[in-house]
């Protein structure tokens, strides 16, 4: 009898053990090229850099990188409640806008995608980070700032936690950036993901 206990027990360790061994945090991260390693390895971008980094320190947190070279705010709209049904996740990161500024959408188009992107992901049970873009000066300073001052507008009347741009520290430095001006080079990527994982980690203590 105490070894059919045994036995038992053993067999339901095997069965549980993995269940215990998800993540707590399944970040989801809907971005552009700056997320999606552009010009790049994968396993070069700040996404998997600070996958590692979480890995290396044991932290129970999985970053799920959905995000597309190019994509905008619609386009991931478009693709956001296959995102939500296939990986469940307990917080989603927005890394979108640039793109529908750079071909100059209407700034209320975006700011009508972006808040429906937090309230589906919110719907899902997801805690929401939107993070604050900039785009370059040349369009103007009226447009840039009514772009850029729109993410927090967005945050605010969504509850949604409002993240800095990753970008700042390298953005302007020829060392840093690739030849296009645009995307942060393999050099920059170890600098985003410390970046990144001082504003997850203030996002997370946030809940």
């Amino acid at each position: 009898m105490t070894h059919s206990i045994l036995r038992f027990v053993f067999i339901l360790f095997l069965v549980t053990k993995p269940l215990s061994a998800a993540a707590d945090n399944t970040i989801l991260i809907l971005g552009d090229s700056l997320s999606a390693a552009y010009g790049l390895k994968q396993e070069q971008g700040w996404v998997k850099l600070l996958q590692d980094k979480y890995d290396a320190e044991q932290s129970n947190i999985e970053l799920i990188n959905a995000s597309i070279s190019g994509e905008t705010t619609g386009g991931a709209l478009r693709r956001l409640d296959a995102l939500l049904e296939q990986y469940e996740p307990t917080h989603v990161l927005i890394e979108l806008g640039a793109n529908d500024g750079l071909r100059g959408f209407p700034i209320t188009k975006m700011q009508t995608n972006l808040t429906a992107l937090i309230e589906k992901s919110q719907a899902a049970d997801a805690q929401t980070a939107l993070m604050e873009i900039y785009i370059p000066p040349n369009y103007g300073p009226r447009y840039s700032k009514m772009f850029t001052d729109s993410f927090a507008s967005v945050s605010e009347a969504t509850n949604s936690h409002l993240m800095p741009f990753f970008i700042l520290k390298v953005a302007g430095k020829n060392e840093l950036m690739q030849s296009d001006s645009l995307h942060p080079n393999k050099k920059a990527q170890p600098l985003i993901r410390d970046e990144m994982y001082g504003s997850i980690k203030k996002w997370l203590n946030k809940d």
